[in-house]
């Protein structure tokens, strides 16, 4: 017999579709919150993940090492943050705060990062929309 039987390699991708299909949902990072506009330009990805604090419109912070749905105390978040700098000094650090929050809460979040060995920081933002403006007849 000549003919390469193609129905078991059919079922293993129709396997593997579905499961990509059930955890992709499950791979979405982060804390839900709604960045400021600015117009910035984007960063250049680098190697490393970047190691990112969210803070969300109640003022809780949020780390995307370890479990990001669970709410840090300022001292879990120095900790975790040292850790992840003693192992990556290079590693890029970004906030990611709604734009409700306080500043100072931000500005907490910031010294947090700064104390756990970041050099720089930066911030998470979105690009603005761009409006259309009504034509003035002349």
């Amino acid at each position: 017999m000549g003919e390469i039987n193609v129905v078991p390699y059919i079922d293993v991708m129709l396997v593997l579709l579905i499961i990509f299909m059930v955890t992709a949902p499950m791979l979405s990072q982060g804390i839900k919150v709604d960045l400021p506009k600015a117009g910035a330009e984007p960063i250049q990805p680098d190697d490393l993940e970047p190691l990112v604090l969210s803070i969300d419109r109640d003022g809780l912070m949020y780390l995307n090492i370890g479990d990001p749905k669970q709410a840090l105390d300022a001292d879990r978040v120095l900790e975790v943050a040292s850790a992840a700098m003693r192992r990556e000094p290079e590693r890029p650090v970004l906030v990611k705060a709604d734009t409700t929050v306080a500043y100072g809460r931000v500005v907490e979040g910031m010294v947090l990062l700064q104390q756990s060995g970041a050099k720089k920081v930066g911030f998470v933002t979105q690009p603005p929309v761009a409006e259309a403006r009504p034509r003035v007849p002349r």
